[in-house]
């Protein structure tokens, strides 16, 4: 019975996730019980203790002031500004509002790594513009649900944060290993448009004639460039910063926070109310964020204390299948749980169960914490939770419905996992740049 207690714990706390209860008590309430059951009142003595190592890390207070920085950002319409620019440069090319949605997205993604905030932002904006000028609805919903998702793998992501801190990689390393396989999606996402708006005229129509001369009369460049220096100058602040080893991935957090509140101000938006409000939600999200971690940490205390991880390590390893299919296995079944449960659920439970396995078969822990992030962005875009389709839905016009954003977002899932896929046949693409800027 002992040994069988630890997939009894992981079973019970799935199936009370499935029924609905709040993630942070599910997980504080199975490992409390559990815990009893197995240490008996010895546990107590040891809960505080990995509490304590979990809320004095140093490197986790970059979550809160990323949060900030988002925040800020997306109060003061530096987002709204980026997009409505954007849309106006691309829009002669077929396809090119899409396009646009996709850049924006790459950008308030360095900027911000809010992904709540970057798809209501964008739909509120692009989607009725897209929809009015002719765009096909899947492809208007399904650009935007998958740009909006950018900011989980394009640095500073938080997911990279909390990653590098529960597998033990330099989150500067990760923030450098993760530019390229960004890249990668963005570029694949671009291809599939042009490629689809070409040989799909009508679903993607451009700008019309008139419309874009009187566009080039009011000044299009000195609006662009308006728009677009003040996110690439925070960037270069955040990412420079660590990247050149002036500051730690927390110091440019902070970095990052200041910059956004000195950019409000230059945009003559900054006001104490706006400040009170942005301080409020990032209170409430950072909460959350560390509530659930704290859960986290007890029930990996109590299933690492009962061997579950040995259990899981066993089994998988005594598989008849080389370390190839172990990685397939692993990835599908991050995968799969994306369907059901959201990127922080799976980072704190899973991640920490299924990493020592990968460690354990001698894969670069930077690159399978690359892959973890790349499988995590698509929680947000797998129905029937996926965060992404929820967000848009509650800004989009009524007459789109859901159906049309669940077959929208199919090509880009795919995009995905295509992207997946050549970051696995060509790790490089995640250990190159670290190797060449860090010498690790």
């Amino acid at each position: 019975m002992m040994e069988a207690l630890p997939l009894i714990m992981f079973g019970v706390l799935t199936l009370l996730l499935m029924i609905g209860f709040p993630v942070a008590f599910t997980l504080l309430g199975t490992s409390l019980v559990f815990g009893l059951i197995g240490f008996g009142w010895d546990f107590f003595n040891l809960l505080p203790m990995r509490i304590w190592g979990t809320m004095t890390n140093q490197t986790l207070l970059a979550v809160p002031l990323f949060i900030f920085m988002g925040v800020m950002l997306e109060r003061s319409g530096l987002a709204e500004d980026l997009l409505e620019t954007m849309a106006l440069l691309f829009g002669r090319m077929c396809g090119g509002l899409a396009v646009s949605v996709v850049i924006v997205g790459m950008l308030l993604g360095a900027s911000t790594g809010i992904v709540g905030a970057t798809v209501v932002t964008m739909g509120l904006i692009s989607l009725p513009t897209m929809l009015r000028r002719g765009y096909q609805t899947e492809l208007a919903t399904g650009v935007i649900s998958a740009s909006g998702t950018l900011g989980q793998i394009i640095p500073p992501s938080i997911v990279l944060v909390l990653l590098g801190d529960i597998i033990g990689v330099s989150v500067g390393d990760l923030f450098m290993g993760a530019v390229i396989p960004g890249m990668l999606l963005v570029g694949l996402y671009c291809v599939y448009i042009l490629i689809y708006s070409h040989f799909n005229k009508a679903c993607a129509p451009t700008i019309p004639d008139e419309e874009w001369q009187e566009i080039l009369a009011a000044g299009l460049w000195k609006r662009v460039a308006k728009a677009l220096v003040p996110p690439l100058l925070l960037m270069t602040c955040v990412l420079g910063s660590i990247f050149a080893g002036v500051a730690s991935p927390t110091e440019a957090a902070a970095v990052g926070a200041s910059g956004a509140v000195l950019l409000s101000m230059v945009n003559r938006r900054f006001t104490f109310e706006r400040l009170r409000e942005t301080m409020m939600t990032t209170t409430v999200l950072t909460s959350m964020v560390f509530i659930i971690l704290v859960g986290a940490g007890a029930f990996g205390l109590v299933f690492r204390g009962l061997g579950g991880d040995h259990v899981i390590r066993d089994y998988i390893t005594h598989l008849a299948f080389g370390k190839w299919t172990v990685m397939l296995i692993v990835m599908t079944i991050i995968f799969v749980i994306g369907f059901f449960l959201d990127f922080i659920e799976i980072t704190f439970i899973h991640i920490p169960v299924l990493a020592p396995i990968m460690h354990d078969f001698g894969f670069n822990p930077l690159w399978f914490a690359i892959l973890f992030a790349i499988n995590l962005q698509t929680s947000f875009m797998t129905p029937p939770f996926g965060f992404s389709l929820f967000f848009l839905k509650g800004v989009a016009p009524p007459y789109v419905r859901t159906g049309q954003i669940y077959k929208g977002i199919i090509p880009f899932v795919l995009l995905q996992l295509l992207g997946l896929g050549l970051v696995v046949i060509f790790p490089e693409l995640a250990t190159w740049l670290p190797s060449v800027v860090f010498g690790d």
